[in-house]
Formats: C-alpha cells, sequence, structure tokens
C-alpha cells in the first residue's frame, strides 16, 4: 500500500463472460454492503467513479453474440475491459482501485489498467484457474479465459485489450484456492509456470505460510494485484456465486490471507468479482466481499 490513502471505486456490471445471469448487479450489491462506509472508517478518501458502460444481453443479437472462435460477446467483452482501462488510467497515481464485478472477464481490463505498463504480479484468489483459451474451452465463456489472455494466451482480441501483448509474466502469478480445472487450462498454467496453490496445498501448508511464500515471490514488484473471486469461499460462507464448488476456504482463512497481504503492504490494487445477488442470501456474499477488502487494506482486530 506505501502512502496511498486515496481509494477510486469503478463498477463493471458485466455478465457476459459467464452463462448465468444476476453477476451484473454485483457492483451495486457491494456498494449497497456499505464498501464506501468500511473504507472510510479506515482513514481512506474513496472517491466513485461510476460504472464503465456493459450493453445487457438482450440487446446483443444471436449474431454479434458468437465470434468465429466460438466465444460468447466477445467484441461487447473487450470494448468493455477497453473502457476499463481507460477509467483507471484516469484515476490519480496515488489512488489505490477497486474494481467491482461483474465477471471475471473484468480483469483483463482491471489488471492492464491498473498495472499502467508497469511489471504487476497477480495473485488470483479463485475456486478456478480461468486459464482457458478457446481451444481449451468446454463452453466459450470468456469468464473462464481472463488470466489466460492476460499472460498472452489464447484470442489476440483478448490478449490485445489495452496495448498489444502479454500484460503479466507467468512467474508473476500466483492461484491461490483453485479446486476445479479443466483439462487443458491445467496442462497451460504446468507450461506456463504459473504457481498454483490448490485447496490440497492449502490443507497441507495452511494460508499463513502460502501468504509468506507469495510475499517473498512478488517483494520487489512495483505493483501487485489482487483478484478475489467470490467463489473462492466456500458455499456454505459466500453463497452468492454463479460456479459455486464445495470445499473452499473457510471466513477465517481468506481473511488471515487479505490481513496478511495487508501486513506485507504489497498489494496496490484490487478485483471484487462474481457476486451474483440473485443467488445470495440477504447480500451475505458481498457483504463479506467488502470485510475482505477493508482486512486487505489494513482494518485490523486489534
Amino acid at each position: 500500500m506505501g502512502t496511498m490513502n486515496k481509494v477510486g471505486v469503478l463498477g463493471v456490471p458485466m455478465d457476459l463472460g459467464a452463462g448465468r445471469r444476476g453477476v451484473d448487479m454485483g457492483p451495486s450489491a457491494i456498494r449497497y454492503a456499505q464498501l464506501h462506509t468500511a473504507l472510510r472508517q479506515l482513514g481512506y478518501a474513496v472517491l466513485d467513479y461510476g460504472d464503465v458502460e456493459v450493453p445487457v444481453v438482450e440487446t446483443l443479437s444471436r449474431k454479434n453474440g458468437r465470434s468465429p472462435g466460438g466465444l460468447h460477446h466477445l467484441q461487447a467483452i473487450r470494448q468493455a475491459c477497453e473502457e476499463t482501462v481507460q477509467s483507471l488510467k484516469k484515476m490519480p497515481e496515488d489512488t489505490f482501485p477497486i474494481v467491482l464485478g461483474g465477471d471475471h472477464s473484468i480483469s483483463m481490463g482491471s489488471i492492464t489498467g491498473a498495472s499502467r505498463g508497469e511489471r504487476i504480479g497477480v495473485i488470483w484468489v479463485d475456486a478456478h484457474g480461468d486459464f482457458n483459451t478457446p481451444e481449451t474451452s468446454p463452453s466459450g465463456n470468456i469468464h473462464g479465459m481472463p488470466l489466460a489472455a492476460l499472460c498472452g494466451f489464447g484470442d489476440p482480441q483478448l490478449v490485445n485489450i489495452g496495448w498489444e501483448g502479454a500484460k503479466v509474466r507467468p512467474e508473476d502469478v500466483v492461484l491461490i484456492g483453485i479446486r476445479e480445472l479443466d483439462p487443458g487450462e491445467k496442462l497451460l498454467l504446468r507450461e506456463a509456470g504459473v504457481t498454483v496453490y490448490t485447496m490440497k496445498e492449502v490443507d497441507q501448508l495452511g494460508i499463513s505460510r502460502i501468504a509468506a511464500e507469495t510475499i517473498e515471490r512478488f517483494r520487489g514488484l512495483p505493483k501487485v494485484h489482487v483478484s478475489l473471486d467470490a467463489d473462492v469461499l466456500d458455499p456454505t460462507v459466500a453463497p452468492g456465486v454463479g460456479t459455486p464448488v464445495p470445499g473452499g476456504l473457510s471466513y477465517r482463512e481468506a481473511h488471515l490471507l487479505m490481513e496478511l497481504l495487508a501486513e506485507a503492504g504489497i498489494v496496490t490494487s484490487l478485483d471484487l468479482v462474481e457476486v451474483n445477488p440473485i443467488l445470495d442470501q440477504e447480500n451475505r456474499t458481498a457483504e463479506i466481499m467488502v470485510e475482505l477488502a477493508a482486512s486487505l487494506l489494513g482494518k485490523q482486530i486489534f
């Protein structure tokens, strides 16, 4: 965090990358869960930059829906991610950006924009690897591809968002909480040399050791981004997600990870994604995401 005492909030109400509707209401749900109040109580000046414009699925014709590669809503997603990059560029340099999703495809815009062209480490906290390419994807849903695209793999129209080429080096990526990977994705993650801590490692090593290893890896980098997918949490803790997978992080494990990253002071930007209020219970999932964001930005128990 360093000297950042300003937070810039940007919503990207995107549900085009996923198969289920409702995740476009994520930004509203997270704001409604008192994100701004929680951050102001920690002493931050919070400025909300509103939402990036994302077309509603119904306005996109079936014809335009799929690109030749079989990718759903490629152009509309690319456009929204380009706008996300531009919106983040407008934030002052000393601002900590928090981007509210939407589905995880927004990270192609948020991480690109937050990097400002500098080397950036990515801590991808998720049940899924999101490391598919059009060739490996079983569904054609782009929310399963953003991390691969950021690392330079996949459709050039996704890889080249913001500017041409990869935005992140595979060795600068750490995945935490993974418990569901497609076969092609597994192979690509291995070949690319990405560090993956599945739930097996979480159980074996514990979150504090995983956090320590991650912090050590990223300590020298100018920027580090946390991309937090609500479905990394166990569905009993966070029911409001489109792709729940049993056996996720507990409430305390997720907080401990955020608290340890906060202590290290290395994180410079954050995504909160895949909150689906339609599937939630009384906005609980959005409230937990706000609590985790507060922990990452320095809220302590004592």
